[in-house]
């Protein structure tokens, strides 16, 4: 007798346990190293001209929502400024290299310039029905490309609707924003405007 008690007394605790680690688990941030690359054609107009290029993030700040939906909540999704902004600079590089350019970071007066603004970077739940709930994302671009006095400034959105019976963890929010962020890429550096005038 006593020795079933003490069973289910092990037992007790051990659920307790279990639940208090999955409890600490679901309340714990997220870090999102993510690494966005743009896949689509890039209009080639360029012949070889040096072009200073820079990426920028504006966000307000590197919690892009919760996992929760709930804006007190502990969850954070977090994507830090410092590790994206790396990426996004390659990804700028790569693609003024594609349209012809010779991209380079040293200013110069009189050089054309091309920036790349990440504005906003956004995770929200949606609509929940019985069962589904549905993840929001959405991310905002801006390219502006300055020569001879000259500026244009596109802003490119992308959005994305994730519906999941199973949240979703660290390793598929990760491949979620890094398609959002690339279709936002994509968008941007299809803009035929940017290298005319980069080209001008």
């Amino acid at each position: 007798m006593i020795q079933a008690h003490r069973v289910r007394r092990w037992r007790q605790v051990a659920g307790l346990l279990l639940a208090s680690v999955w409890l600490a688990g679901c309340a714990s941030p997220h870090y999102l190293q993510l690494d966005p690359q743009r896949t689509a054609e890039v209009p080639r107009s360029g012949g070889g001209q040096a072009i200073t290029v820079m990426a920028v993030d504006q966000r307000d700040g590197e919690v892009i929502g919760t996992r929760t939906g709930s804006a007190m909540s502990t969850a954070t999704i977090n994507v830090s400024a410092h590790e994206l902004v790396p990426r996004l600079q390659a990804e700028a590089e790569r693609a003024v290299r594609d349209m012809g350019f010779s991209p380079t970071t040293d200013p110069a007066e009189g050089r054309p310039s091309l920036t790349l603004t990440l504005v906003h970077l956004g995770y929200e739940r949606g609509q929940s029905r019985p069962v589904i709930d549905e993840a929001r994302l959405e991310a905002v671009f801006e390219a502006k490309a300055v020569n001879r006095g000259s500026t244009y400034t596109g802003t490119y959105t992308s959005r994305r609707t994730q519906s999941y019976a199973v949240r979703p963890d660290r390793n598929a929010n990760t491949r979620m924003l890094n398609d959002l962020l690339s279709d936002g890429l994509d968008r941007a550096f299809r803009d035929p405007e940017l290298g005319q005038l980069l080209a001008e």
